[in-house]
Order: structure tokens, then C-alpha cells, then sequence
């Protein structure tokens, strides 16, 4: 699959994403596609047209989800929900997966880690997508691998590496570890 055959779906459920990001659905479907034509689909397993949905919403339904899907009763900055191409309906797209992304945690950590929010919610839409595709950071060599993927899909839009923090964000590192 291609990312020209990948349909970005972007759901702004808090009205506070609009407001702080210009161009916001672009900025999403930009940042969704790059990690789809970098990354490609799962071992090919995606063949034809595609959808990935993009909820924007905000701290309080990112905590139920959290708190449903897993165990964690604290919201959270970025969800992946990977699709099952069993779900596919003829002539639909396939589905890929969902993301969800918390409004007030994303902010949070943008403002912390001394970033925009734009280049904070682009690294967010990169690092979910990549699990929907597949990729993980349960061990290190994982961390490692999907890391250097999303540095290099970043550095693409003139993103700096996310993972180089400056000593005043360092103390909010690692909120991508339970993404």
C-alpha cells in the first residue's frame, strides 16, 4: 500500500486543537502519511485503500480510554487502536487503526519540552501511526528502531530530533513510553 491510498479521517473533538494548531487536519493527514510511505504497511498486509482515524479530543475522554483499554486511570498523550483488516466492508477502505490525542496533555508536554505544539502533536501523529503499522518499544533494541524511524520522518519536515531534550525538559522525558 502507498500513502497516496492511505485516507487520513481527523475527528477535532475538542475545539481547543483548532485553536492552537493552524491547518491542524493538514499538519495530521501530513504527518500520518509520511510515517505510512517511510515505514510502509505492515508486511504488506494492506493491499489497496486504507483509513486511519484521528480523534483530537481532549484530557478526559483520553483518561477513560486509558483507563478502559488499559488499566490506567490517567489520561495519556496519544492512543493507538491498530484495525483489523477482517473489519474491511467491500468496497471500503481498509481500516488501519485509530489514534486519539489528548488536547490538555499534549500542550502540557509541548510547553515542558520547550517545543511548538505543532512539531509535538506531528511527533505524536508519527509515533502512533507507527503502531498502527506494527512497531513498538517494549525493549530497547524496538525503542531504538522506531526512534530512529520517527527522527528520520521528522527531520523531513525540519523537525529536530524529539528525543534530544535540553536539562529543562528532561523532566518530563519519556512520555512517550507508555504511548
Amino acid at each position: 500500500m502507498s500513502a497516496a491510498a492511505l485516507e487520513v479521517a481527523v475527528d477535532v473533538a475538542d475545539p481547543a486543537w483548532q485553536a492552537a494548531v493552524p491547518g491542524l487536519e493538514g499538519l495530521v493527514e501530513r504527518a500520518a502519511l509520511a510515517a505510512l510511505a517511510e515505514a510502509g504497511a505492515p508486511g504488506g498486509c494492506v493491499d489497496g485503500p486504507a483509513e486511519l482515524a484521528v480523534r483530537l479530543t481532549d484530557d478526559a475522554e483520553l483518561q477513560a480510554l486509558n483507563r478502559q483499554y488499559r488499566g490506567k486511570d490517567r489520561p495519556t498523550n496519544v492512543l493507538s487502536f491498530p484495525g483489523d483488516a477482517d473489519d474491511a466492508l467491500p468496497g471500503e477502505p481498509t481500516p488501519l487503526g485509530d489514534l486519539a490525542l489528548a488536547y490538555g496533555t499534549v500542550a502540557r508536554e509541548a510547553s515542558e519540552q520547550g517545543k511548538s505544539l505543532a512539531d509535538h502533536l506531528s511527533h505524536l501523529i508519527v509515533h502512533g501511526t507507527l503502531h498502527v503499522l506494527g512497531y513498538d518499544h517494549e525493549t530497547e533494541a524496538e525503542a531504538a528502531e522506531m526512534e530512529a524511524l520517527e527522527v528520520r520522518i521528522l527531520s523531513g519536515f525540519g523537525i529536530s530530533d524529539p528525543y534530544l531534550l535540553g536539562p529543562a525538559a528532561q523532566a518530563g522525558a519519556g512520555f512517550l513510553k507508555e504511548a
